[in-house]
């Protein structure tokens, strides 16, 4: 059976596939409620407000390598830090490699850890 860190990090790995896959339903099921992304630029977002941006086209990742993924379990909250070469286009640019790096906070609901918000940056 998988440890709290390593279950983290695959929640990680899911988040990475789904936004690849634009998988809504699958990125919703791993978020909680009061999920927010916190973007390079400042943006603050609501997970519906992100997902209509990866549905609508705004934002398109097409590849993800993971460099390293830092987890840090204090009960049933946690940290992580996600370090991805990612290939992507967003707000109508061209395809780039971004070294992305994602500040996570984690919940655990009903056994299961959940993504409660990330913080994105370049490392």
């Amino acid at each position: 059976m998988m440890d709290d860190r390593e279950q983290i990090r695959e929640v990680y790995r899911a988040y990475w596939r789904y936004m690849i896959e634009k998988n809504a339903d699958g990125l919703r099921g791993i978020m909680t409620e009061d999920y927010y992304l916190l973007h390079m630029t400042g943006v603050k977002q609501s997970a519906e407000v992100f997902l209509k941006g990866l549905l609508d086209g705004t934002f398109n990742y097409f590849s993800a390598e993971h460099d390293d993924i830092e987890v840090t379990v204090d009960g049933d909250r946690a940290k992580m830090t996600g370090k991805s070469r990612v290939l992507a286009a967003v707000y109508g640019g061209g395809k780039h490699r971004w070294h992305l790096q994602g500040d996570f906070t984690l919940r655990k609901e009903q056994g299961e850890w959940k993504l409660s918000s990330s913080r994105a940056s370049t490392y």
